[in-house]
């Protein structure tokens, strides 16, 4: 088989740009879902129609009983293979202003933005130090770098997987694993249509949102051996609106 590549939230958006990307290069793509299953359906539709291979892993990243035996369940299914890169891609948005926000806001985003990088890069990250590589890329965000008004959960969530990238990656470079975070700015996604475009592209220098295939262009980089000397970075794609 392939290097197999699991892309959390794989089915749609920036998740399915990097399913779609990685899959054209020749990775054997796992498209994690957590319950939209017509839309992972349609990714792994589209990757095999353009000759790529993959199959669909649906499991909720915030449950880590749930991880666990979706991943130990694969693992068994198929002895001898690894998954030896990581795209840490999942997240919701619960914006409020902070005195507005309710504890279940609060707990969903940081489990699923958040506590899921621990769950599922911790049961993956034995067997990449034992092969002595590895690629772990966690897509962040401009709100986790800058912070935003309304979106202090996030904020937190994201501003953490940044730090947990660099600590990480001084952990196991040595191993010949890599750890790197990619932070989009305003991509075109569905995460971001009630967003007022027309408004927030003219702070844009490039005056228009970013493409979910421009992020995965970056992440197929990061992934590929030419990134191979580069490790706990983050990697602004913005258009230029936050440096």
């Amino acid at each position: 088989m392939s290097k197999i590549a699991l892309i959390t939230g794989g089915s749609r958006g920036i998740g399915k740009a990097i399913a779609l990307q990685l899959a054209s290069e020749g990775y054997y793509v796992l498209i994690n879902y957590h319950s939209n299953h017509e839309a992972a359906k349609n990714t792994l539709k589209a990757i095999v129609e353009e000759g790529g291979k993959g199959e669909l892993l649906q499991f909720d990243i915030s449950d880590p009983e749930e991880t666990t035996n979706a991943i130990n369940k694969w693992k068994a299914n198929n002895e001898g293979e690894k998954i030896e890169i990581l795209i840490n891609n999942a997240g919701i948005r619960k914006d409020n202003l902070l005195i507005w926000i309710e504890p279940d806001q609060w707990y969903d985003v940081i489990n699923t933005n958040l506590n899921s990088f621990y769950f599922l890069t911790r049961q993956l990250l034995q067997d990449m130090l034992l092969n002595k590589f590895g690629r772990i890329i966690n897509i962040v965000s401009l709100s986790g770098q800058k912070g935003m008004a309304g979106q202090v959960n996030y904020s937190a969530a994201k501003g953490g997987i940044i730090a947990a990238t660099k600590a990480l990656a001084q952990e196991v470079g040595k191993k010949k694993v890599t750890v790197n975070a990619v932070a989009p700015g305003f991509i075109k996604t569905d995460m971001t249509q009630d967003l007022d475009e027309g408004n927030l592209k003219k702070s844009i220098p490039l005056n228009r949102f970013g493409k979910p295939e421009e992020v995965a262009y970056l992440v197929s980089f990061l992934v590929s051996e030419k990134a191979n000397y580069i490790t706990g970075e983050v990697i602004s794609i913005n258009g230029g609106l936050y440096t």
